[in-house]
């Protein structure tokens, strides 16, 4: 079994390159980084699990910078978005930024992706909230475009272009790895036509086997190979316990992601330290 730590890395938090380093030296296998490029002062959106939004969602740090900082800072850590608002960015830049990020890093990248759910940050980068999932694929299937052809070109509702040429390309053939999260009802559909896993958040009242076994199904049914679909699982930090790693780690699953609050260097280091001995 792999573990991972997810972390908000914000403005106020530990560095990430120190948080990676930290993580790489617990043995951990990956560190995740979740991204908002702003939240609207207004919205009628409401936060998951609702309440109150935390400031951590409109003080982090830009994705793919943040990651190179963890990447550069270390040699075996793998390095993940989680998630990746693809729904909010153009597709030829972030197929860039995907290429650069995993060659820089010799192959150590992991892509999680969502649809998402503020409705009001989304409108402003010009994204119709009913729509974002069509966006989401179109984005997602041009990009492969890009990672594995020489002169790639994608021509569909919201994206379209002719013949480019784009370098780097991804270490990782033929791309890296794009998990998908979110349990919806079309979830498994879409992993099975352009993703090659599932990021599901583990809440108790998840049914984790009966969803993993409904997801190999479908994927066999559908003609695509279900050892190909590879499950990663989120549980948040408020969440994370004995009890809550015992649900997963005896399922079937590539990796366990443990969320830790962001905080100070000596509140962060003390929770990776209780969590590597919880997960040992």
């Amino acid at each position: 079994m792999n573990y991972g730590i997810m972390m908000f890395p914000t403005d106020s938090a530990i560095h990430p390159a120190e948080l990676a380093k930290e993580v790489e030296t617990r043995g951990f296998e990956s560190l995740w980084f979740p991204e908002h490029t702003h939240i609207p002062v207004s919205r009628q959106s409401a936060p998951p699990g609702g309440g109150e939004l935390a400031e951590q969602y409109w003080h982090t740090y830009d994705l793919f910078v943040a990651l190179t900082a963890a990447a550069t800072a270390t040699s075996k850590l793998k390095i993940a978005t989680g998630i990746c608002l693809i729904i909010e960015r153009d597709p030829i830049i972030t197929a860039k930024e995907i290429a650069t990020l995993d060659m820089l890093s010799s192959g150590r990248l992991t892509i999680g992706i969502g649809g998402g759910w503020n409705a009001e940050e989304m409108a402003n980068h010009g994204t119709e909230f009913k729509k974002r999932w069509k966006i989401m694929r179109e984005r997602i299937l041009a990009m492969k475009e890009i990672w594995t052809k020489d002169e790639p070109e994608y021509h569909g509702e919201f994206v379209d272009f002719d013949k480019i040429w784009s370098y780097p390309k991804p270490v990782q053939k033929p791309h890296p790895p794009i998990l998908l999260g979110g349990d919806g009802p079309r979830t498994f559909d879409r992993i099975i036509e352009y993703c090659d896993g599932w990021l599901p958040i583990v809440l108790p009242s998840l049914d984790l086997d009966g969803k993993i076994k409904e997801l190999k199904d479908k994927a066999q049914n559908s003609g695509r190979d279900s050892k190909e679909i590879t499950v990663s699982c989120i549980i948040p930090a408020p969440l994370v316990n004995e009890e809550m790693i015992g649900k997963v780690k005896d399922s079937d699953v590539e990796r366990v992601v443990l969320g830790v609050a962001p905080g100070k260097e000596d509140t962060v280091i003390a929770a990776l330290d209780k969590l590597a001995k919880l997960v040992s």
